[in-house]
C-alpha cells in the first residue's frame, strides 16, 4: 500500500506541475489577448478542447465525462485569469 501511495503522491506533483505549466502558457493568452482587445473566452476554441480532451480521455480509458468537468472547470479558470489580465 505504500508503494502505491508514494505513486500516487508522485504523480499528484506532477499533475500540479503540470497544471502550473499550463497556467503560464494561458497567462501569456491573455496578455495577446488583452493587447489586441480580444474577448477573454473563445467558446468555439473551448469547446474543440472540450472534445479533444474527452477522445483523449477514452483512448486512455478514463471517465470522458470526468476529463470533460476537470477541463470546464480549468477553462473557467482561465477566463477569469484573462478577465483580470484585461482589467489591469
Amino acid at each position: 500500500m505504500e508503494r502505491l501511495r508514494e505513486s500516487i503522491d508522485n504523480i499528484d506533483a506532477a499533475v500540479v506541475h503540470m497544471l502550473a505549466e499550463r497556467f503560464k502558457c494561458t497567462q501569456q493568452v491573455g496578455r495577446l489577448k488583452a493587447r489586441h482587445a480580444l474577448p477573454a473566452a473563445d467558446p468555439a476554441r473551448e469547446a474543440r478542447q472540450i472534445e479533444r480532451l474527452r477522445g483523449l480521455a477514452e483512448s486512455a480509458r478514463l471517465d470522458p465525462a470526468f476529463a470533460e468537468k476537470l477541463l470546464t472547470f480549468i477553462i473557467a479558470e482561465v477566463i477569469r485569469h484573462h478577465e483580470t489580465i484585461a482589467r489591469s
